[in-house]
């Protein structure tokens, strides 16, 4: 079993794609316009049977291979001002270097919430909004934490994390 987030654009999927091939390498899987859906769907008195009414180019479906998981997105007919809240993608790239340069090209037109750093957890660490309002963590994880020490040493590794990043998010909003 696999859990796959599904993130919905407001008419910048195709750019959003492209910004996560370009900084990421994401390989894309799959990807169909509303224009490119098969008939019977177009046939819909509203174009799609959805209820969405969308422009031929928008995307109806897309799928990212990122880092071995998998990231799916589409547009959707949400206004400009989209907002994600309730939570952050998550990136465990396997050594710092391109920890940082995932963190670096992903706060380019985005913004920074917790800086690049080496923390008791990870050998990396930082926390960005990219510059569609996805929130993403990068983790180079610390072999030496204690990852593998059960439920309670797990537990209270995120618990540390979240108190760190909480507290400079306090210090940024002063």
């Amino acid at each position: 079993m696999s859990l796959s987030p599904y993130l919905a654009f407001a008419g910048n999927c195709a750019e959003a794609i492209a910004f996560y091939q370009q900084t990421l390498g994401a390989e894309l899987m799959f990807k169909m316009t509303f224009g490119e859906m098969p008939p019977p769907a177009q046939e819909a008195s509203d174009g799609c049977p959805s209820g969405q009414k969308m422009a031929d180019d928008a995307i109806a479906h897309a799928s990212l291979r990122i880092n071995n998981g998998e990231l799916m997105l589409s547009d959707s007919a949400f206004g400009p001002d989209v907002h994600y809240a309730g939570f952050t993608l998550v990136l465990d790239p396997s050594d710092v270097a391109e920890g940082q340069r995932w963190f670096v090209a992903l706060a380019g037109g985005g913004r920074i919430e917790m800086a690049w750093q080496e923390t008791f957890w990870a050998h990396g660490f930082g926390k960005v909004v990219d510059r569609f309002g996805v929130p993403w963590m990068i983790n180079v994880v610390n072999q030496g934490c204690p990852r593998q020490g059960g439920p309670a040493a797990l537990s209270s590794v995120w618990h540390q994390l979240f108190s760190l990043w909480s507290s400079s998010l306090n210090r940024n909003a002063t």
